[in-house]
């Protein structure tokens, strides 16, 4: 049994630094790299993908809204012609720093309020696989099971990576809780753990309210940007290697 440990990264920008990327690349298997909306300048592109290089990790485009200020976590109205351009321009960007490291990109994995938005809305959904196919027809999706982002993958003929969060919580109805919502966070090592195991072990996953329900995925994300990120890292890696799960990149 074998599982994909993702994690967003290169989440700077400028003179400012976001989370430990260095030592998370030494843990994850995938790469979530900013591509300069939500977060992420040229430098920052550049620097995280030759670290992933040098971690020999999947590199993924981190496509979002273009919301520097709101860290891509507000919602912004944009029509699929727009989102379908800044997609392909996120995933273009990132794909330059890619090779010159001696890579390429192999996934797209929308973030924040574009994961939410696209995965609730058909047409979001549809210009942010077709900017993928302009791009590149071997490019795998990353986003949750059952969505319109897995459906409009399908539609197109492009490989969709089911996801699933150690270290946020669920509602009964396979959703992430929202933010704002007391306990949306798991912060606790171990309870991120142990649904990591759960996730990957029997696709399900225990809800907020304490219903198990069905969420089989590939790949698990651990949110760099949170506190005490490298050390909740290496405890879903080490607990799931002690459940006789490899961590390995997908792509």
């Amino acid at each position: 049994m074998n599982i994909d440990l993702n994690c967003d990264l290169g989440e700077g920008f400028g003179d400012w630094r976001m989370g430990e990327d260095t030592a998370l690349l030494d843990i994850v298997s995938s790469a979530n790299i900013a591509c300069g909306f939500h977060a992420g300048d040229p430098a920052t592109m550049r620097r995280t993908c030759e670290m992933a290089v040098e971690h020999s990790v999947s590199i993924g485009a981190h496509i979002g809204f273009r919301d520097l200020v709101g860290f891509g976590r507000r919602n912004i109205d944009i029509t699929p012609g727009d989102l379908k351009d800044e997609t392909l321009y996120q995933i273009s960007a990132l794909a330059g720093f890619a090779h010159a490291a001696g890579s390429a990109v192999t996934y797209v994995k929308p973030h924040g309020a574009l994961y939410h938005s696209a995965s609730q809305s058909a047409e979001l959904a549809d210009a942010i696989v077709s900017a993928m196919t302009e791009s590149s027809n071997s490019l795998a999706l990353l986003g949750p099971p059952l969505s319109h982002l897995q459906k409009a993958a399908e539609l197109h003929g492009i490989e969709f990576v089911s996801e699933g969060f150690a270290d946020r919580s669920y509602t009964r109805f396979g959703k992430l809780t929202p933010r704002t919502e007391p306990g949306a966070v798991l912060a606790d090592p171990e309870s991120a753990t142990a649904q990591a195991i759960d996730l990957a072990s029997t696709g399900t996953v225990i809800t907020a309210d304490g219903i198990t329900i069905s969420m089989p995925v590939k790949s698990i994300c651990v949110h760099g940007d949170s506190p005490g990120a490298v050390t909740m890292a290496k405890s879903i890696k080490a607990g799931l290697i002690n459940a006789r799960i490899r961590v390995e990149a997908f792509a």
